[in-house]
C-alpha cells in the first residue's frame, strides 16, 4: 500500500483517505491504484461492510494529475493505469467495490472527485466545497464515468457543467441532486461515518444485494459510455488541442483551441 493512500478499520467500516496535501490531493497513478487496492481490500472482507473516502488536508482533489496519468494512458489500455484485479472506485471501466461507499469532501472537488461521488452510494460536502468537471477546458473529455452521469443523474444542470467546465458550489451540488448533505466545514468525515455506520448495522447480504441490484439497472449504459470513451480518449489525449490545454494549465492561461 501506497503512503499516498492511508487506511484504518473501524469496526466493519474502512476509512480510506488520499494523503498528497503537497500536490492538493491530485491522484497520480500511485493514488488510483492505492485506492483502488483499498476498494479490493473491503470488497474481499467479509468483515467489513462499508468505505468512507475523504482527503486530508484542505481540499478533497485537485483532479487528475494529468502530467503523470496522461502518459500512462496514450496507449488506450486503461489497465496500464488500473490492472484489471483491482476494483474500479469509479465503477466505470472496471468492477467496482460489493460494498457501500459513502465520501466526505472539501475544497475543491475537481474532476475524478466529482466522478467518484457519482459512482459512490452517498456522499457528504463541506459548506465550502467548490466543483468542477474541467476536462473539456483542458482539451480531454472525463474518464471516469462524467460524461454519463452527469447529465443521466442530475439532467440539464450536469449536462452544462460537463459542457461549460464552470465551477459549483455545495448549495448548488445538493439542490441538483449530486451530494446528499451539506455540514459546516470539518464535520463532513464525522458525518459521512455516521452514515456509514447506520449502513453498517443493517444485514450485509442484504446491503450488497440491493446495491448489486441497483448497479444493474444502469450496466448496459454505462458499458456503452464506457466504449465509447475507450474509442475517443487515444486521439484527444494525443491532439493539438490536448497539448494546449496542458501548455495553458501549467503557464496558468487561457488556452487557445483550434479543434485540431
Amino acid at each position: 500500500m501506497t503512503d499516498l493512500v492511508t487506511t484504518e478499520r473501524r469496526g466493519h467500516i474502512m476509512l480510506i483517505g488520499v494523503d498528497r496535501q503537497d500536490k492538493r490531493n491530485a491522484w497520480n497513478v500511485e493514488v488510483i491504484q492505492g485506492v483502488a487496492a483499498a476498494y479490493t481490500e473491503l470488497s474481499n472482507d467479509a468483515d467489513l461492510r462499508v468505505g468512507v473516502v475523504f482527503a486530508h488536508g484542505d481540499d478533497f482533489t485537485a483532479g487528475l494529475d494529468l502530467m503523470d496519468v496522461l502518459p500512462a494512458l496514450t496507449t488506450g489500455d486503461p489497465a496500464d493505469v488500473l490492472p484489471t484485479d483491482l476494483c474500479d472506485p469509479w465503477d466505470f471501466l472496471g468492477e467496482p467495490c460489493t460494498k457501500p461507499i459513502v465520501v466526505a469532501v472539501q475544497g475543491r472537488c475537481y474532476t475524478l472527485g466529482i466522478e467518484l461521488i457519482l459512482a459512490s452510494q452517498v456522499s457528504v460536502a463541506a459548506s465550502d466545497t467548490v466543483f468542477a468537471q474541467l476536462e473539456v477546458a483542458r482539451g480531454i473529455v472525463p474518464l471516469g464515468g462524467g460524461t454519463h452521469r452527469l447529465p443521466g443523474r442530475l439532467g440539464t444542470a450536469g449536462l452544462r457543467w460537463l459542457l461549460t467546465a464552470e465551477s459549483f458550489d455545495a448549495r448548488q451540488a445538493l439542490e441538483a441532486g449530486m451530494v446528499n448533505e451539506v455540514v459546516d466545514v470539518g464535520a463532513q468525515l464525522e458525518r459521512a461515518i455516521e452514515i456509514a455506520e447506520t449502513i453498517a448495522a443493517s444485514a450485509p447480504l442484504a446491503v450488497q444485494s440491493a446495491l448489486a441490484t441497483s448497479r444493474a439497472a444502469e450496466r448496459a449504459e454505462r458499458d456503452a459510455a464506457a466504449a465509447s470513451v475507450r474509442e475517443s480518449v487515444a486521439a484527444l489525449i494525443t491532439s493539438g488541442d490536448a497539448m494546449e490545454g496542458m501548455n495553458a494549465m501549467i503557464e496558468k492561461r487561457a488556452p487557445h483551441f483550434t479543434g485540431e
